[in-house]
């Protein structure tokens, strides 16, 4: 292993949950809407059930190979020169993956923030946080994440508590007035934000102590987090309205702003603001994570932490290249995205779940004979 340091269940089922809420936080419930409409809120439990069969299927992986990444299960079960191709197709998966988290954090600073603030400089700024993260290891990552986690949860406790008053049970009617169709959309561009990426944990899964520990604590924490952001696009739509929240581009801040208890509890938006960047970092520092070990692994390179800080300056410069403004990032998420994490995320494991259970399968049939 390139990293000796050791996780425990209850920490990666906090990383999963971290992750999952990620970036969706903020603009699950836009692209949900604009799919769903009033019925976002069901899309969204549809998808969080149809995302625990996919978790069950990373996890029947990681059952398999409880002591390998997924480059090594690549190249164990694919053979040298295809499973080096399929290792290199995640690890472009990886690589975008962090790229539009740090693209998504510079456009929010921005836009919502500190709009005299240069883009880069958040980058930098952010990227370097990750980076230190990233070099002081899986153990140190997995320790803060539980401290962080009982902060999210009390913090999206006082913003749950502080909407209930504005909310209007009327917004989520007709339910189901356009049918299914909608709904199946919403699906389709939700998961491909909040699950389908799920699978860099398999990169990360053997450093947890405890194999069991670990598949229930992928289980639950993809679970919790699935709660949590049906309660928030739920209450987006309860309080913005539809329309309102269709047009947001970051509804659940913009949700916030709305909150005000009294003239001593105001700018409630950061709260929501703080929830994000502590989500959004562990989901880029768990995302870069898996890159550069896995980068590691494919090279043979003894120690993932000497490529960690060129990788990172490669990483900031692609964010702005790659994506030159917010409208061409949200395009790329809306039209590109969704069908690369289905490859990836889905089609990709199921193909190495397959393969594993068909030489398992020939290996028994020799033994018997």
């Amino acid at each position: 292993m390139l990293d000796n340091g050791k996780i425990t269940a209850n920490q990666y089922k906090m990383l999963v949950l971290l992750f999952t809420i990620g970036s969706s936080i903020l603009v699950a419930p836009t692209a949900l809407v604009n799919d769903a409409k009033q019925d976002a809120w069901i899309a969204t439990i549809f998808t969080v059930i149809i995302s625990i069969l996919l978790v069950l299927m990373y996890i029947k992986i990681y059952s398999i190979f409880p002591n390998m990444t997924l480059v090594e299960i690549c190249e164990l079960l694919l053979g040298k020169w295809i499973g080096k191709f399929a290792v290199a197709l995640f690890l472009m998966y990886a690589f975008i993956l962090s790229g539009a988290l740090l693209r998504e954090i510079g456009d929010f600073t921005t836009t919502q923030m500190m709009p005299d603030t240069p883009i880069d400089a958040i980058h930098i700024v952010f990227m370097g946080v990750v980076v230190m993260a990233t070099l002081l290891g899986l153990e140190v990552i997995g320790r803060s994440s539980e401290i962080i986690s009982l902060w999210l949860f009390i913090l999206l406790a006082i913003y749950f508590i502080a909407i209930l008053p504005q909310i209007k049970i009327g917004n989520l009617q007709p339910i189901l007035g356009e049918g299914m169709k909608p709904i199946l959309f919403g699906f389709y561009h939700f998961i491909s934000l909040s699950y389908l990426e799920l699978i860099v944990f398999l990169m990360i899964a053997p450093f947890v102590n405890h194999q069991k520990g670990a598949e229930k604590g992928f289980l639950v924490g993809v679970i919790i987090g699935g709660i949590l952001l049906t309660f928030v696009v739920m209450f987006s739509i309860l309080v913005l309205g539809v329309e309102n929240t269709a047009r947001q581009i970051y509804p659940s801040y913009a949700l916030a702003r709305k909150i005000e208890i009294g003239k001593f509890f105001q700018r409630v938006e950061v709260i929501m603001a703080g929830i994000w960047f502590l989500s959004i970092f562990y989901k880029l520092t768990i995302s870069f994570y898996a890159f550069v070990l896995g980068l590691s692994q494919l090279f043979k390179i003894k120690d993932y932490r000497s490529i960690t800080l060129p990788i990172s300056m490669m990483l900031i410069v692609y964010a702005i290249v790659f994506h030159p403004n917010i409208v061409h990032f949200f395009e790329f998420v809306h039209n590109i995205w969704p069908l690369y994490s289905l490859t990836i995320g889905f089609l990709f494991p199921l193909i190495l779940l397959g393969t594993a259970l068909m030489k398992k399968r020939q290996r028994h049939v020799r033994g018997n004979r």
